[in-house]
């Protein structure tokens, strides 16, 4: 039978995006990359407010992020933005020295980024478990929801009435029809109900003014010098690390969310890209946004780089061409957008009760203790960290309680066995050197170690003072059984790990 041959042109249909090809995914994410934008306006000049500069220079930061983000970063629909993290970290630099060092710290952090995604740092990410993941998910959808409480304390009593409709709207909506994002339709609605009807409430246009031109590109305003670079290079590590941490953590919870794979390492490199270019542009500089990412993802159903290069787009044309109408949209309406995210980022199978009584208690302390951390100082990479220790401390914990020691004595009484089974690790080497009886034992001592595994230096350090107390008696011990990993460790540092005293 002949082999039939594709044509250029079907190969080239089949390497185009599906929003190219396909008109019901191109509107998907045209409308996703609109709400988002509309979402991102007042959280930028927030932000923008936190590092204590001009609420444009959030919005700049916002639209190159996510534009560049769209073309290198590593996971598809994930949006990068300026964000609460990295405004944290750098508003004391902006406060003690000024904007121009504040800038020149984005673009350090942008080649610290780049640096440490080539190292292979995405590869830590394998050591973040299961319980770290889900308190990471829980303490985001509370830290999203307490950001709004300051919206709905002390303003006029119509704010209420309007954010109660924007969240049946977006719970309704769709069951009418998911051709347009209910997030849209409910800004749309309840800004069309303030407008025409003159309803005085807080505005996104309260938040700050919108910037009126694009942003231009420059160099830092700082001396290029060696004090510049001891000023500036401790805040830039702390947000290159802080800005990796939240985008990994953000691409992961995306990966399963979406059923899909992520570069991690095109992700790390990505961010640090955007980030000079954000920096060069004047802008603060950012990270990945979990809360925007979730309603690109989660809410609207984008999962392609156009939604987020719109998302970018479209923030610049609402914000110099449409300014005067953004600035007319109620807060209301996108603390209603907010809140709805935050519910539908909970996990809520988690806190199930039936959940609860089947969870281990340790995997249930790790995920509390991420929750409280990330909650109380407001930084999920802190949460991480310590969340990740603690689920470390309790594996420890648990795999040492594993290892075990049994002994048996030959009928005539002239040698013992010790059969010792687990993992040997520092936590559980630690208490090895007491499970023997070195006066009551016969002259002959053999430590099986078939069914154990010497992972480190501790275990090999507790067999040598094991083989010492038995020697000071005048008994011989023979080690037996050790696998190849385990006996390589052991003749390398086996009677090198203890001085002459």
């Amino acid at each position: 039978m002949p082999t039939s041959v594709a044509s250029p042109a079907s190969r080239l249909r089949g390497l185009r995006p599906d929003w190219l090809s396909d008109p019901k995914v191109w509107r998907t994410e045209v409308l996703a990359g609109l709400v988002v934008a509309l979402a991102l306006i007042p959280e930028a000049i927030s932000f923008s407010i936190i590092a204590g500069v001009d609420p444009a220079i959030g919005l700049f930061a916002s639209f190159t992020m996510a534009v560049t983000i769209s073309l290198v970063g590593g996971r598809r629909a994930m949006i990068s933005a300026a964000t609460g993290a990295v405004a944290l970290v750098i508003a004391p630099l902006n406060r003690e020295h000024g904007f121009g060092y504040l800038v020149a710290a984005v673009i350090l952090a942008g080649v610290f980024q780049i640096v440490l995604g080539a190292l292979g740092v995405a590869k830590l990410m394998r050591f973040v478990p299961r319980s770290v993941m889900v308190g990471f998910v829980n303490a985001l959808a509370l830290l999203i929801f307490l950001a709004q409480v300051p919206e709905m304390h002390d303003v006029p009593w119509a704010v209420y009435p309007l954010i109660i409709g924007g969240l049946a709207l977006m719970v309704f909506f769709p069951k009418v029809t998911r051709v347009i994002p209910a997030p849209l339709v409910s800004i749309v609605v309840l800004t069309v109900i303030t407008v025409a009807a003159g309803i005085a409430v807080p505005t996104v246009g309260d938040k700050g003014a919108l910037p009126t031109s694009l942003p231009v590109p420059g160099l830092p305003d700082v001396p290029f010098t060696a004090q510049t670079l001891t000023i500036v290079a401790p805040y830039a590590i702390a947000m290159a690390l802080v800005g990796l941490m939240e985008s990994l953590m953000t691409a992961k919870l995306v990966d399963d969310i979406t059923d899909t794979h992520s570069s991690k390492t095109r992700e790390s490199i990505g961010q640090g890209v955007a980030n000079m270019i954000t920096g060069f542009f004047g802008g603060m500089g950012g990270c990945a946004m979990i809360g925007q990412t979730m309603i690109n993802v989660k809410v609207s159903g984008a999962r392609t780089r156009l939604s987020t290069f719109l998302a970018g787009a479209f923030l610049m044309v609402l914000c110099v061409v449409f300014g005067p109408v953004v600035s007319d949209i109620p807060m209301a309406a996108l603390v209603a957008v907010m809140v709805m995210v935050s519910f539908a980022t909970f996990d809520w199978h988690s806190v199930a009760p039936r959940t609860l009584k089947r969870m281990p208690a340790g995997e249930i302390a790790v995920m509390v203790i991420t929750v409280v951390c990330v909650v109380a100082t407001g930084n999920l990479a802190i949460g991480v960290v310590v969340g990740s220790v603690t689920a470390m401390a309790v594996f420890a914990k648990r795999v040492a309680q594993l290892a075990d020691i049994t002994s048996v004595t030959d009928p005539g009484g002239r040698s013992v066995v010790h059969s010792v089974t687990g993992q040997l690790f520092f936590a559980s080497s630690h208490d090895l050197v007491t499970r023997f009886d070195y006066a009551g034992d016969p002259d002959t001592v053999v430590i099986d170690l078939t069914h154990a595994h010497v992972w480190d230096a501790s275990s090999v350090a507790a067999l040598d003072a094991v083989a010492g107390k038995y020697a000071q008696r005048g008994k011989t011990v023979e080690i037996v059984g050790l696998n190849q990993s385990s006996a390589r460790i052991h003749e390398r540092l086996s009677g090198e790990l203890t001085g002459g005293h």
